[in-house]
């Protein structure tokens, strides 16, 4: 098939919207190039070709962001795709980001996330699997299969997290000097939170990407979390994910995140674990239990005590 007006369109928008003029330039002239040469002329719809394009994009940039995505149900004519052409049903089947809440044997919550989905259509089940979890004495936040998703919702899972108005990472422009703000304050959660004194530790790893990684990164950085696991994804760029065809949008970073304390981001090095570990969950929840041991056998607390002993001596 001919895929000319598409590839012509995906150059252009490089050209407008890129992050980075000069790689931009070059991957435009290496879609170019491969279209010239037949390279995308097999591709029998959009959805291969999208996987195509999207293979060199990444292989030449080596952003992962940077990626032409198909989307099955037809996209709105916006010229920026709202809501990142996420479709309502794709967040229901998804769990709504949350793959797992629990609280473990020992009073150790267990929250974990997959996606962070846009706030508007997440924001209960993410809220509900928090309150859940508000009472636990240590939480075990798994973001080992965190892939994107949006800055909202980072900020509002910091907010349980924290007692007290935080900055998180903000994200800057270079190509407009735009610079957005983001921080994570208590006072948006309604209903009981976990809270900014109580141990946490992030479960990280290979798979942990975007705003995974940013969640991540930002409770470290902040002294709040310690990171159990492995070096993650290494995709930190933000993207906004531009109109092309009725069923393809081009993802194309504008903007990168710039944390408060470090005053740098995970784009390619990936975020680093305080703690490495092949497990992450049995190591966390290692952790966790100890932790609950200092907390007494007094009173009420006699029978967590005698848990968290017995399952630490069966791990």
């Amino acid at each position: 098939m001919d895929w000319s007006a598409v590839i012509e369109r995906l150059a252009a928008l490089l050209d407008e919207h890129y992050l980075d003029r000069d790689v931009a330039a070059i991957v435009a002239a290496m879609l170019q190039k491969r279209h010239a040469a037949g390279a995308y002329a097999d591709a029998a719809d959009e959805a291969a070709l999208a996987a195509a394009v999207s293979a060199d994009t990444v292989a030449t940039s080596g952003d992962l962001h940077l990626q032409l995505r198909h989307s099955v149900v037809p996209l709105p004519g916006d010229a920026v795709v709202p809501e990142s052409g996420r479709h309502p049903e794709e967040v229901r089947l998804a769990g709504f980001g949350v793959r797992r809440v629990e609280v473990l044997a020992g009073n150790v919550g267990l929250v974990e996330l997959e996606r962070q989905f846009p706030l508007s259509m997440a924001r209960d089940a993410v809220a509900a699997a928090l309150r859940l979890v508000a009472g636990t004495d240590a939480l075990l936040l798994d973001l080992r299969g965190g892939g994107g998703g949006e800055p909202e919702m980072v900020e509002f899972v910091a907010a349980h997290l924290v007692d007290e108005p935080s900055p998180l990472s903000a994200l800057v422009f270079p190509r407009t000097g735009e610079r957005i703000e983001w921080r994570a304050d208590p006072a948006a959660v309604v209903g009981p939170r976990f809270g900014g004194t109580k141990p946490l530790w992030v479960l990280i790893g290979a798979a942990t990407a975007s705003a995974g990684e940013g969640l991540a990164y930002d409770l470290q950085q902040a002294g709040r979390a310690v990171l159990v696991g492995g070096s993650t994804a290494g995709a930190a760029y933000f993207d906004y994910r531009y109109h092309v065809t009725d069923h393809l949008m081009f993802s194309v970073p504008s903007g990168y995140p710039v944390n408060p304390v470090s005053g740098e981001h995970w784009e390619r090095t990936g975020v680093q674990p305080d703690v490495e570990a092949a497990d992450a969950f049995r190591s966390g929840y290692r952790l966790a239990l100890e932790h609950v041991l200092t907390l007494g056998a007094n009173c009420h607390r006699a029978a967590t005590h005698a848990q968290a002993a017995a399952t630490l001596a069966g791990r």
